[in-house]
């Protein structure tokens, strides 16, 4: 089987927020995921796990977008400044009815979003507040002079404006975030960025999209907010949501279930075409970006945990998720500004499962680890042909591409990532590079397990990165022998 790389057929700048995360208030995200306290006698840097942080900074995290989700619209952030032991307990309503204490706020966010090197995107309160309240705080965060609330900042630790750039104007507010038309909710919109002030940093605001391809509520938004006589340019902007959800369990599955759940992963590719090609009707110069600010497997409740904190196991079938989704976002660099996977620790779709002092590093880590090299690079068009195979659904027969890959260019390296989601086939691979180049040298990792249910735990990590064999057997030639179920990373060094 052949790959072409066309060297000479751009797409676009693969945006480093592109592999952005996310972490909301939900189980134990939060609480005994990111923060411990300082207290606590799990190694910490101000009550935020020293093991997490350092774990993330191996993956680069561009972007990191708190407090919620569903918790983001019943947020105050007064709350969760000054003192902690004079911060006020709530009720977490949408995840368990447990307490929050509120130990973890916009302080402790920011620092954490410091420590990994990410840059903070925060989702302000719609629901449950008001332009006020999402004005003040963009003022505590950014503003450097000597108002009440910037002084209030500087009294409760930092000196220096937070110098937050990305603001969300709610959080999936067709559902948990209001239930409102998407009328209403730009009418809403409207309301709430006209007082989204800048106070000295430039900010992005970003506007509620739709759960899934919703085109509808796309259309209805668009057009509502560009009216005539109440247009606004205030939307910088536009975030949908997409989960794959599952097929089987976490970690029981056939291989049916295997291909349903990768061939609903790769839906992602038309709803981000189909946005974007709506969008560009009502914004053809492309000012407004589109922007996947959740997305993910959703396994059923894990047997034993509590059903609420969204705790799942993460399998190989995950990663190849990641992997397949990652590739789409990079082959769509053109369309997409930022996406962000939910979430980062012990919720949903993880990076990394935290058992008291111990982590565990996931599938999924692996992915985001290996494909790190394409942030800021060009993306490049790949030309081959792709195996398809036939998988049993509930209504029938569906079938899968197996083959799918990206490509980018940068500081005179290809980095070429594919995957083989067949779970039998295996097949000699030519790459050829086609353009005014040669190849000085290239190096190979994978990520693989003869099973493809293994996961990781505290006792043993089957599911890593490792090395391969790669050749290079001409100018522009190399060769390798695919795996099946397996993830590739090639480095191709040019002349």
């Amino acid at each position: 089987m052949e790959i072409l790389v066309n060297l000479k057929d751009e797409i676009g700048v693969i945006r480093p927020e592109i592999y952005g995360h996310f972490c909301e208030h939900l189980g134990e995200c939060i609480y005994g995921g990111i923060w411990v306290g300082e207290n606590s006698k799990i190694p910490n840097i101000a009550g935020i796990r020293k093991d997490v942080v350092e774990a993330l900074k191996r993956v680069k995290v561009s972007v990191f977008r708190w407090p919620g989700g569903c918790f983001a619209d019943c947020y105050h952030w007064q709350d969760g400044i000054g003192p902690k032991k004079e911060r006020p307990k709530r009720v977490n309503y949408h995840w368990g009815k447990v307490i929050e204490t509120n130990e973890f706020g916009t302080h402790e966010f920011i620092q954490f979003c410091k420590l990994i090197g990410a840059s903070p995107y925060i989702c302000g309160n719609v629901g449950t507040g008001s332009p006020k309240e999402l004005r003040d705080w963009i003022e505590y965060c950014n503003f450097e002079g000597e108002s009440t609330l910037s002084l209030l900042r500087k009294q409760n630790g930092s000196e220096s404006p937070f110098n937050v750039k990305y603001w969300g104007i709610g959080n999936e507010n067709w559902g948990c975030g209001g239930h409102f038309t998407p009328e209403d909710y730009a009418s809403e919109y409207r309301r709430f960025s006209t007082f989204a002030f800048e106070f000295g940093q430039k900010i992005s605001l970003i506007a509620c999209g739709p759960g899934g391809n919703d085109l509808q509520w796309t259309e209805k938004f668009f057009k509502k907010i560009t009216e005539p006589g109440n247009y606004i340019n205030r939307i910088n902007g536009y975030a949908c949501h997409y989960y794959c959800g599952t097929a089987g369990t976490a970690t029981e599955y056939s291989t049916d279930e295997w291909y349903q759940l990768l061939k609903k992963a790769i839906y992602m590719e038309k709803l981000i075409q189909d946005q974007r090609n709506l969008m560009d009707y009502f914004d053809p110069e492309r000012k407004i970006e589109l922007i996947i600010d959740e997305w993910g497997t959703w396994h059923r409740p894990a047997p034993g945990r509590n059903p609420s904190f969204l705790w799942q196991q993460n399998t190989l079938r995950d990663a190849m998720v990641a992997a397949l989704t990652l590739d789409i976002l990079n082959r769509n660099a053109d369309k997409v500004g930022m996406a962000n996977i939910a979430q980062t620790v012990n919720v949903l779709q993880s990076l990394i499962l935290t058992f008291e002092d111990k982590i565990v590093l996931t599938p999924t880590y692996y992915v985001y680890q290996l494909y790190q090299k394409h942030q800021g690079g060009r993306s490049l068009k790949l030309f081959f042909d792709s195996p398809t195979v036939q998988f049993k659904t509930d209504n029938g027969m569906d079938s899968l591409r197996t083959l799918s890959g990206s490509a980018s260019l940068k500081d005179k390296k290809i980095f070429l990532t594919l995957t083989n989601s067949h779970t039998e086939m295996e097949d000699e691979i030519k790459v050829s590079l086609h353009g005014e180049v040669k190849i000085k040298g290239v190096s190979g990792k994978i990520i693989t397990h003869p099973d493809f249910k293994a996961y990781n735990t505290t006792e043993e990590e089957k599911v890593k990165i490792d090395d391969f064999e790669v050749k290079v057997v001409a100018d522009k030639e190399i060769i390798f022998h695919l795996l099946p179920k397996s993830i590739y990373g090639l480095e191709i060094s040019l002349r």
